[in-house]
């Protein structure tokens, strides 16, 4: 399932792999999952099945099919490192992320240690593509070792998604990443977040040299609360991890 995405900091979403299982407190009100479930049962629907898993082959190639470059969000519904995915199916999404290298491919986790595990051993020791960016999600101080496993990984293209915020992160050093997104969450049982959490990864991304990304307050709706901090939006983006060939046709 490709499309254009409503994700304020991507352009599509690519979707070789559906359906999760939750890890964490972040996932306990998963928007992906909440609208997965509305189709479980619907015969032919592409979430028949609900958020089981489910791998799709036939999805594997439509980057290829997309001439035009684009910031492409992978998984929006999904987690491409669950340890119930087949290492070489991860192998056919890497492979096609290298090919169509037109693109900038955002991929979020939570399974960090898999993750940094997996492309150790693929690029052995060496860089990751700059257009493949790798990120985790972190929704509270619990769940900081995630920053540790990303600061692991050799690449100049790393992101953390602070979405939903649940609680304070705490002082946390972010030198080496590129890029943060704070988000708060949303839907009918949407926990609220603190401006004070919020200010205290802006002032730290400050410090650190980190592009500062603000979503959303969240509420009801993604929209319910804004997105202004501060009285302002806070919209930095690190587009110099953006490779120039891309940047010079994103910007045509």
């Amino acid at each position: 399932m490709a499309q254009k995405s409503d994700i304020e900091w991507t352009d599509a979403t690519w979707n070789p792999v559906t359906g999760c299982t939750k890890v964490g407190a972040g996932c306990d009100n998963c928007y992906a999952e909440r609208f997965a479930e509305r189709w479980r049962g619907v015969p032919s629907h592409p979430y028949e099945q609900g958020f089981d898993l489910k791998l799709w082959p036939a999805r594997l190639l439509q980057p290829e099919l997309w001439k035009k470059p684009r910031m492409i969000f992978v998984n929006s519904m999904s987690d491409l490192f669950q340890k119930e995915i087949d290492r070489d199916f991860v192998d056919q999404v890497f492979d096609v992320m290298e090919k169509a290298d037109w693109h900038v491919y955002q991929v979020l986790t939570k399974r960090s240690s898999l993750m940094q595990r997996y492309v150790e051993k693929r690029y052995k020791g060496g860089k990751v593509p700059t257009h493949i960016w790798l990120g985790v999600s972190v929704e509270d101080r619990v769940h900081k070792g995630r920053i540790v496993h990303l600061k692991k990984i050799n690449s100049d293209a790393l992101f953390i998604s602070f979405e939903p915020l649940l609680a304070r992160v705490g002082e946390v050093d972010l030198t080496g990443v590129a890029w943060a997104i704070v988000g708060g969450e949303s839907g009918p049982k949407s926990r609220p977040m603190k401006p004070e959490w919020v200010k205290e990864i802006r002032d730290i991304c400050e410090r650190d040299g980190v592009a500062f990304f603000f979503k959303q307050w969240g509420g009801a709706r993604p929209k319910s609360g804004g997105r202004l901090l501060d009285g302002e939006e806070w919209n930095g983006f690190p587009w110099q991890i953006v490779p120039k060939p891309i940047l010079d046709q994103l910007s045509a």
